[in-house]
């Protein structure tokens, strides 16, 4: 007998997604209440339940100081309100692909259009979907059905068709092909989720080949029981949620017997039916794991194994995959990580998921990569990214002229040199070796694109937001120095520019910003001013406690004397340097009790001399001084007579 497991069984992305999250909540000790059943399938629930978790009917039945897990199959907006009011903390584990349906139901109300939901009205899914829907919807489970709703009345403002994403293929198509002749204005989303597609074609498949196909999953799984439904066209088919349910009557006369699951189907609960099956069917003598492993025996390009760590070297490892075959990995295709050595990434008695990808029979060795699989498995959550506008982590690895390559979930992101940055003018390639967060914008097959801008974009405008709140005049800032022009310098203070005037970077007279600050500094700076109808900010860099008044003040008394070099020379005097950025003047009238004719005749640039100070004016900054007064103070010497 030859037994077939499908590819594709157990657990989609969207469930995956949200027990783990459950999972990982409990394991931090958190309070959880799931809103219904995480999952239909009771096997897992009871775990959960086993592990602390609480099954609440409802937002009432949630006990106090739980945190609420919201399930894959999406909740209506009415919930989510609810949950706000009660201040109740909320882990949104919706599908990505059910988010795309609320918003598209949303759409349809905004625009006053009529939906069309192909579907099960009492499943959550379904009742979630209408929840956010602000239109006229209507729910249809057949082509007949949706015959009958298609009436001038439901249909004058337009329509928008979407599908339950575990809905059946065929049906969908017959619904859409109908509706395309019908309307030729209607709006069809196919929304059938990508695993729901590709399990139920790959049953049907599978059903064609098999004299019996068993599906296994819980009976309340919608996309459970399709594949039963889509199995049972061509074969005998028969539902488990346990091993417990198998019978022995069920592969009498059978010669080839296939095997799926549903996406809401734990991993370990299809081992243990398979495991159990091995008791029902004997074949020649045969346990059910033993004709398991002889139909896997054949190893081609593309197979996913298992492989056990035997042997580590320096440039490769060997692993025992279950054939008479013995598998490598080369270090390149074990990890991405280039600096890496094969005893930092696997050590012996590590189990792999590997991917083959060469097979030499003749000398009995099977070439495979850990880097590939990984790739593999991130593609599905990557894809689902795109629809979902999920932030993802990544690594950038390289770059080139049109932007920069990324690792996100071991899958290769481009990064387009226009989606690197927030502003053109910065050097995306300093993002090489850098972990960053962007969003993937584009996935199809090997091309998948991301963008860093558009979440440095919505942190910006989120800084922006609460910036302009909480501003005033006065405030401190760490600012980074972004740009500089002839009349200033502009500064980020956290998502906003603002400009330091030239005259308020230095308390001394400076020509360019540059001889104060350079682009990258981070500088400490405080509001001058604020303009909030036209968004600008005013900024001051010099420090109070630096102006050199303040200190001239405390220092320089009227009628003190001191020593100063000239700086410069006038018609009508001199100017003496006092303090870095204070001048003052000795008029041409102060220099001697001698009548000066030209300034330059008696002093020069550079040199010193002794000066009295005679008047301030602080509002003008205007500083008088005299040396003929220094003169006239000098003691009287007594002649020779005396």
């Amino acid at each position: 007998m030859q037994i077939i497991r499908a590819k594709t069984a157990g657990f989609c992305f969207g469930v995956a997604r949200a027990v783990d999250m459950t999972y990982r909540l409990l394991d931090e000790g958190t309070q959880v209440a799931t809103l219904g059943p995480l999952i239909h399938n009771p096997q897992c629930v009871a775990d959960l339940e086993r592990r602390g978790a609480v099954t609440a009917p409802s937002i009432q039945a949630v006990p106090p100081g739980y945190e609420v897990v919201i399930r894959s199959h999406g909740v209506p907006q009415s919930v989510y309100d609810e949950l706000a009011e009660l201040h109740i903390s909320v882990h949104d584990a919706t599908c990505p692909f059910v988010a795309k349906i609320h918003r598209i139901a949303a759409q349809a109300g905004e625009q006053g259009k009529t939906l069309f939901i192909a579907g099960n009205r009492d499943h959550p899914e379904v009742q979630g979907i209408m929840g956010h829907a602000t239109g006229p919807v209507y729910v249809f489970s057949d082509l007949s059905e949706l015959k009958a709703l298609c009436i001038p009345e439901n249909t004058k403002n337009g329509i928008f068709m979407v599908a339950q994403t575990t809905f059946e293929v065929k049906k969908w198509a017959e619904c859409a092909e109908f509706l395309k002749k019908l309307y030729t204005n209607a709006l069809i989303f196919d929304t059938i989720c990508n695993a729901t597609e590709t399990r139920q074609k790959e049953a049907e498949s599978l059903a064609r080949r098999c004299d019996v196909m068993i599906v296994i999953g819980g009976r309340q799984s919608s996309n459970t029981q399709k594949l039963v439904t889509v199995a049972a066209k061509h074969t005998r088919a028969y539902s488990v949620e346990t091993a417990a349910e198998l019978r022995p009557e069920w592969f009498l006369g059978a010669n080839t017997v296939g095997v799926t699951a549903g996406a809401s189907t734990p991993s370990s609960i299809i081992e243990e039916v398979l495991s159990c099956m091995s008791e029902e069917i004997r074949e020649e003598e045969l346990s059910f794991e033993e004709m398991i492993d002889a139909s896997l025996k054949p190893v081609y390009s593309g197979k996913v194994v298992k492989g056990i760590v035997t042997a580590v070297g320096p440039s490769e490892i060997q692993v025992d995959i279950g054939t008479k075959q013995t598998g490598f990995v080369k270090l390149e295709e074990l990890t991405n990580d280039p600096s890496a050595k094969t005893e930092d990434v696997v050590k012996k008695g590590d189990e792999l998921d590997l991917i083959v990808t060469k097979v030499n029979d003749q000398e009995g060795i099977v070439y495979l990569s850990k880097k590939r699989f990984d790739e593999n498995k991130g593609k599905e959550e990557v894809a689902a990214a795109v629809e979902s506008g999920e932030i993802m982590d990544g690594y950038v690895t390289e770059s080139n002229s049109g932007g920069l390559v990324a690792l996100v979930k071991n899958v290769r992101v481009f990064v387009p040199r226009s989606q690197a940055t927030l502003r053109h003018s910065e050097d995306y390639t300093a993002l090489v070796h850098q972990n960053v967060q962007l969003r993937i914008i584009q996935c199809e097959g090997r091309h998948i694109v991301g963008s860093i801008r558009s979440v440095l974009a919505e942190k910006a405008d989120a800084a922006r937001e609460a910036f302009w709140q909480s501003v005033e005049v006065g405030k401190k800032y760490t600012g980074t120095v972004k740009s500089l022009t002839n009349y200033g310098a502009f500064v980020d203070i956290g998502g906003v520019d603002g400009l330091v005037h030239i005259s308020e970077l230095s308390w001394n007279r400076i020509k360019h910003p540059s001889e104060v600050v350079k682009v990258g500094d981070v500088i400490e700076v405080y509001v001058k001013d604020l303009d909030t109808e036209n968004k600008k900010v005013s900024l001051g860099y010099k420090k109070a406690e630096d102006n050199p008044w303040e200190k001239f003040k405390a220092e320089y008394p009227i009628g003190s004397a001191f020593t100063a070099p000239v700086v410069s020379i006038t018609k009508f005097g001199a100017f003496v340097r006092i303090l870095p950025g204070i001048d003052g003047l000795v008029h041409i009238s102060e220099i001697s009790n001698e009548r000066v004719e030209k300034v330059s005749d008696v002093l020069s640039v550079g040199q010193e001399v002794n000066v009295k100070l005679i008047d301030v004016d602080y509002d003008k900054k205007r500083i008088s001084l005299s040396m003929k007064a220094l003169l006239n103070d000098a003691p009287v010497e007594e002649s020779d007579a005396e």
